[in-house]
């Protein structure tokens, strides 16, 4: 299986995983997970922890965060790789409503990760425009 987990700061990974759910409806793997006003890096780290329960030495994860290097985003690369999961991840900071959406139908559609993560920089990038 392919996860998906959208990490950030107080509740936009949660916002990013709502929007996503009312877009294209509920999807088994899709997670999210934000660093509360307050919390320690070790607590976020332990509800990380709670969030990959299911997750498996075969399974591959998405990670899409809010900013590139934040602690968000460091403290789930920490508890995939205490996983041994380091050679199955894709982290790219920088998340956007229209790349979570092609994440979740890239992982739908069976991509492969690599073809996944060069299709969501892509996909990011191209968002973002002048109106």
């Amino acid at each position: 299986m392919t996860y998906l987990l959208i990490v950030s700061h107080a509740t936009f990974a949660e916002g990013i995983r709502a929007a996503l759910e009312m877009l294209l409806g509920p999807r088994e793997g899709l997670l999210a997970c934000g660093l509360a006003e307050g919390d320690s890096p070790r607590d976020f780290s332990s509800r990380l922890e709670g969030a990959l329960n299911d997750f498996t030495p075969t399974d591959e994860i998405v990670v899409l965060a809010d900013i590139a290097g934040g602690s968000p985003v460091r403290c789930a690369l920490e508890v995939l790789a205490a996983k041994g999961a380091q050679e199955r991840v894709v982290a790219l900071g920088g998340v956007n409503l229209p790349m979570a959406i092609s994440a979740v139908m890239g992982i739908e559609e069976g991509f492969d990760i690599e073809a996944l993560r060069d299709g969501l920089l892509a996909d990011g990038m191209q968002a973002v425009r002048q109106l």
